[in-house]
């Protein structure tokens, strides 16, 4: 399959995903802030977001918000340079939250299109914090070629271990994500890549949002 088609094919499963999500039911309460979010990209780094190839939205109903990417993919095969087989992206969010509220992240969901020959393996690595804080626990999902079609990966947390933003307090929030394709025993000449880019503004990563009421001050 061709690499344009498979991104074509991407970016219509990619759209049909994001008409069909609903936010995950949750343990805990659930308080959706009224008025608008907003998400700025303070800074992005990485092979894989190069400035200008990563794009957020937030979702209209507050409940998650979406990065887009232009240019990630990693590959390994003829004309591929050496160091095309690992491609990260580091985004650094300057989150506008209303006054009251705190937020934090109940699931991740990862999209793209690989294409592995036998033999080859590619790998999806995410994580995620806030400025000053811990990060979390890296995700890590395997895949094994033969494969030529859409991926999707899910992370989730336990409502009791979600890391909620400090309250009262501006913290940029990190996103690290990582592809990665290894040859492996598959036959020379041969091309395998794995991607989580789009050819127009279909979604490919989503982030639902969970929201609590900042407690009030003590009289």
């Amino acid at each position: 399959m061709s690499l344009s088609l498979s991104r074509t094919l991407l970016a219509m499963g990619a759209t049909a995903a994001l008409l069909a999500t609903a936010a995950p039911a949750q343990a805990g309460p659930i308080t959706v802030p009224p008025d608008k979010i907003v998400i700025e990209l303070a800074t992005v780094n990485g092979s894989g977001c190069r400035e200008g190839t990563a794009q957020v939205a937030v979702a209209p109903d507050n409940t998650a918000f979406t990065v887009t990417y232009s240019e990630y993919l990693a590959q390994v095969g003829p004309g591929a340079p050496p160091t095309a087989f690992r491609k990260n992206c580091q985004l650094n969010l300057r989150v506008h939250v209303p006054s009251g509220f705190t937020y934090a992240i109940v699931q991740a969901d990862y999209r793209g299109f690989g294409s592995l020959q036998r033999g080859a393996t590619g790998q999806e690595r995410a994580g995620y914090y806030f400025q000053g804080m811990p990060q979390t626990t890296q995700r890590t999902h395997q895949f094994t070629g033969p494969l030529d079609d859409n991926w999707q990966t899910t992370d989730k947390t336990e409502y009791s271990d979600l890391v909620w933003a400090p309250c009262g307090e501006q913290r940029n929030f990190n996103i690290n994500t990582e592809l990665r394709v290894n040859a492996g025993t598959s036959a020379p000449g041969t091309t395998s890549f794995m991607a989580m880019d789009s050819t127009d503004a279909s979604v490919n990563t989503l982030y639902h949002l969970a929201w609590q009421v900042c407690p009030g001050p003590r009289k």
